[in-house]
């Protein structure tokens, strides 16, 4: 049975990774607005790639951050 201290420390480090998950998303979908706004993009190209692109690099770290919780 794992000690309470090791525990707790497991949960801030996943809450953690939720948090890192969402600020990534949500930057990523911004500076593709952004994108679009300045460029006048009708179809929201950047920010359906942006969004798209840091969801894959969200989705990288959240894999290679719960491996190293495992080891």
């Amino acid at each position: 049975m794992p000690k309470p201290k090791k525990k707790s420390r497991y949960w801030l480090s996943l809450s953690g990774i939720a948090v890192q998950m969402g600020v990534i998303i949500y930057l990523g979908a911004w500076f593709g607005q952004w994108l679009d706004e300045k460029y006048a993009s009708e179809n929201n190209t950047y920010t359906v790639f942006f969004t798209l692109f840091a969801v894959a690099v969200a989705m990288y770290l959240v894999v290679k951050q719960t491996k190293n919780l495992n080891s």
